[in-house]
C-alpha cells in the first residue's frame, strides 16, 4: 500500500462542543500523521467555494451556512491508505448509520450536523488540502 494524504475538517460543531482534543487524539490513535493544521472561521464566500460540487444539491445552502456558523479545523493528514482508512475511522455520513466506535458515531447529533469531513479519493484530498493550505504549511518530515 502506498503513503497517501487525506483532508479532514473538524466542523463548527465539533469545535462548538469543545471536541477538538478528543478527536485529534482518536485521529492520532488510528496511525495518522498531522501534517498540516489550523483553527480557522469560513466565510459563506469560502464555504461555498470548498463544497462547490454540492452547488445543485438541495441541502447545499443549509451547508454553507454551517460550515461559517463558527470556527473549524482542517487537517492535513497521512498514512498507508489514507482516504479509506480515515472514512472507516469517521463513519457514515448519518451517525444513525455509522459502526458503533466511530467519531460520527460517538460525537455527532445529525447528518447535517456531523462532527468531521474526509475527503473521499487521494485527489480530492489533494484538491481540498490546496484550498486550505500551500504547500509551505506541510511538515512532512516529522521526527
Amino acid at each position: 500500500m502506498a503513503i497517501e494524504r487525506t483532508l479532514t475538517i473538524l466542523k463548527p460543531d465539533c469545535v462548538r462542543k469543545g471536541l477538538i482534543g478528543d478527536v485529534t487524539k482518536r485521529i492520532q490513535d488510528a496511525g495518522f500523521k498531522i501534517l498540516a493544521m489550523k483553527l480557522t472561521r469560513l466565510t459563506p464566500q469560502t464555504a461555498g467555494g470548498f463544497y462547490a460540487v454540492h452547488r445543485e444539491r438541495p441541502f447545499f445552502g443549509e451547508l454553507v451556512e454551517f460550515m461559517s456558523s463558527g470556527a473549524c479545523v482542517p487537517m492535513i493528514l497521512e498514512k498507508e491508505n489514507a482516504v479509506a482508512d480515515f472514512r472507516a475511522l469517521i463513519g457514515a455520513t448519518n451517525p444513525a448509520q455509522a459502526a458503533p466506535g466511530t467519531i460520527r458515531a460517538d460525537f455527532a447529533d445529525s447528518v447535517g450536523e456531523n462532527i468531521i469531513h474526509g475527503s473521499d479519493s487521494v485527489e480530492n484530498g489533494h484538491i481540498e488540502a490546496a484550498y486550505f493550505f500551500a504547500e509551505s504549511d506541510v511538515v512532512a518530515n516529522q521526527a
